[in-house]
């Protein structure tokens, strides 16, 4: 096991994000619709557990981010560590949520220029149930579903196994970043646009920058698993209370 560990982490970490997406890329298409999301979730976690936390791995989890309050670490489960960890990391994805998603609705109108006015009741009126419990439907989903799986492998491992291969950083905004954080953000897109061969998949890309920089700012992918899932349900919120 430990050869085998090693092999694996001697690898590009270039190279694993690539057949990751790609398989990620195959999933999307062979599986049935209605599951194809979470076998495409489930890849991500077990890349993720093969590459940066296997017994024997070189590197403990929080150097890949990855503690999550205590919940990756070899040593026994704490409850208000992960509470408090949980707490501080919804605290910042909240904080830059509200900085950075009111201008994403005007950018938002501004390109799909929609016809209808917005309204509440089409954003909360969900498949399956409507009001609050459609919504705490939609954030489970999103937050467990694709947040965190891609989350702990882009920015988790991908991000960090990148960093570790090269040292060059610059302070942006009280972050130590590198290039890492475009050629993660650059692969991310890619595997969007792959999926679904819509330009407008791209736009990913940019969301992917600011999840890259709160996981070097903060030394951890709580806030950025957070932040995703906030991202996702706002963005499906406005499409159906504007009818797109």
């Amino acid at each position: 096991m430990a050869a085998l560990v090693k092999k694996l982490q001697s690898a590009h970490p270039l190279w694993w994000g690539l057949a990751v997406s790609a398989g990620a890329t195959l999933l999307s298409f062979i599986v049935p619709e209605a599951y194809a999301g979470s076998a495409v979730g489930l890849l991500f976690v077990m890349a993720t557990v093969a590459l940066a936390l296997p017994r024997n791995a070189p590197f403990p989890p929080a150097h890949y981010g990855l503690s999550l309050g205590g919940l990756f670490d070899p040593a026994p489960l704490r409850l208000g560590h992960m509470l408090q960890a949980s707490a501080q990391a919804f605290a910042i994805a909240t904080l830059v949520g509200l900085v950075v998603l009111p201008p994403f609705w005007i950018g938002y109108t501004a390109w799909y220029a929609p016809e209808k006015s917005f309204s509440w009741q089409l954003a909360f009126a969900g498949p399956s149930h409507d009001g609050a419990l459609g919504l705490a439907d939609l954030a489970l989903g999103h937050l467990l579903v694709v947040a965190f799986p891609e989350e702990i492998f882009f920015r988790g491992y991908l991000q960090s196994a990148l960093d570790d291969r090269d040292d060059r950083r610059i302070n942006l905004l009280g972050a130590p970043v590198g290039l890492s954080l475009i050629t993660v953000s650059l692969l991310f897109a890619l595997g969007h646009y792959a999926t679904t061969l819509h330009l407008g998949r791209l736009a990913v890309f940019f969301p992917s920058l600011l999840f890259g920089w709160l996981r070097a700012r903060t030394g951890a992918v709580g806030a950025s698993i957070i932040l995703h899932a906030m991202c996702n349900v706002f963005s499906a919120l406005l499409a159906r209370g504007y009818g797109l």
